[in-house]
């Protein structure tokens, strides 16, 4: 029987998805959550911890431990700020640019995957339905 719970059926697609994503970035060490965090630092980038989490949406303590991941991978490099010693600002290193160069290809054939499962129709409907939640 299917859930009713629009929660359990998200977090269960969700948890699917991810795999497939995670699978295909293994070979390049990442995950698609750190792959996320990575494209992010490099369009956008250098960012603070605070402004990094708030485009992530996620908390100060947990894009901290997040990017301390990264940099023992040695994919990211905290600093301090020009305007505010302080602060804590986050680049990519020559290591993270490359392995996110690498691992864009592994992504891309994800999204075409995922495209080709559901259907132009039914992608639409979902960025559609994701973007109102």
């Amino acid at each position: 029987m299917t859930s009713s719970c629009y929660c359990a059926l998200l977090r269960k697609a969700t948890r699917r998805v991810s795999a497939t994503y995670d699978a295909a970035l293994a070979p390049f060490g990442i995950n698609i959550a750190q792959y996320a965090l990575l494209r992010t630092v490099a369009r956008k980038g250098p960012l603070s911890l605070t402004q990094l989490g708030r485009i992530a949406d996620l908390d100060r303590s947990t894009i901290g431990r997040n990017v301390r991941v990264l940099e023992r991978l040695e994919l990211m490099r905290t600093g301090r700020g020009d305007d505010d010693q302080r602060e804590a600002v986050i680049t990519l290193t020559d290591k993270g640019r490359s392995v996110l160069d690498g691992a864009r290809s592994a992504w891309e054939a994800c999204q075409e995957s995922i495209e080709a499962k559901l259907g132009p129709a039914k992608v639409d409907a979902l960025r559609e339905i994701l973007g109102a939640v």
